[in-house]
């Protein structure tokens, strides 16, 4: 069950970011977003690579398709096992990202729904006459139509999804929370309990892990109540 929990290395600092993956010694799993990767990409994912872990490359990509066919290409170089692009861009650069990805096999391109953060106001202030229920399977069948089969949602539309495409897609869950830990800015939460519970493969963990007075004591919590 530990390579159900990625751990996010949302940090300042390279030194920080490397004492988190010496701490839990437990995990495998550890995604790299746009904070660390601007800061010390190369070296943290490096390290990450020297400590046999799994990298999640979380850039959400969207752009043109060629370019974000470049991007993706670009990326292979990190080894990473997931990589996220953003289901809005369309279904010509969803196209373009599952061609560059084919040179590595083994990589999930993982599409991005609706983020975490994001309540049906948010989305209609961005012209979206949407709930994000209905914005995530929309953007769902937008990615299966052209390839994918791995998503990033909120626990909250897990089972929706589930319904409607079964067992044969990939779920990626941030919006974890347990339930001794401060919800912050997330919205669409759920415990990673609940989650499991509900059907998603992996859950995307960050602050109640990294913000721990014991880190690997949260890791141990959190494991304990999915298994």
């Amino acid at each position: 069950m530990k390579d159900k929990i990625i751990v996010a290395l949302d940090f300042d600092k390279a030194g920080e970011a490397k004492q988190l993956v010496d701490d839990l010694q437990e995990a495998d799993f550890f995604k790299v977003g746009l904070q660390a990767f601007l800061g010390f990409g190369d070296e943290l994912i490096a390290y990450l690579k020297h400590k046999n872990k799994k990298l999640f490359l979380d850039l959400k990509f969207k752009d043109i398709p060629n370019t974000l066919y470049g991007a993706v290409k670009s990326s292979l170089k990190y080894d990473p096992y997931f990589l996220t692009i953003h289901l809005s861009g369309g279904a010509e650069m969803i196209k373009k990202a599952v061609e560059a990805a084919e040179e590595k096999p083994g990589l999930a391109i993982l599409g991005v729904t609706v983020l975490t953060s994001l309540s049906d106001g948010d989305l209609k202030e961005t012209g979206i006459d949407l709930s994000t229920g209905d914005a995530v399977i929309r953007l769902c069948e937008l990615g299966v139509k052209n390839g994918l089969n791995s998503f990033v949602c909120s626990p909250r539309e897990i089972e929706p999804i589930r319904k409607r495409f079964g067992q044969d897609v990939v779920l990626v869950t941030p919006g974890i929370r347990p339930a001794w830990a401060a919800k912050g800015d997330q919205k669409r939460v759920f415990t990673p309990g609940m989650a499991i519970a509900a059907g998603s493969n992996y859950l995307v963990i960050g602050r109640p892990i990294n913000c721990s007075d014991n880190p690997a004591a949260a890791f141990a919590k959190i494991l304990a109540e999915i298994s």
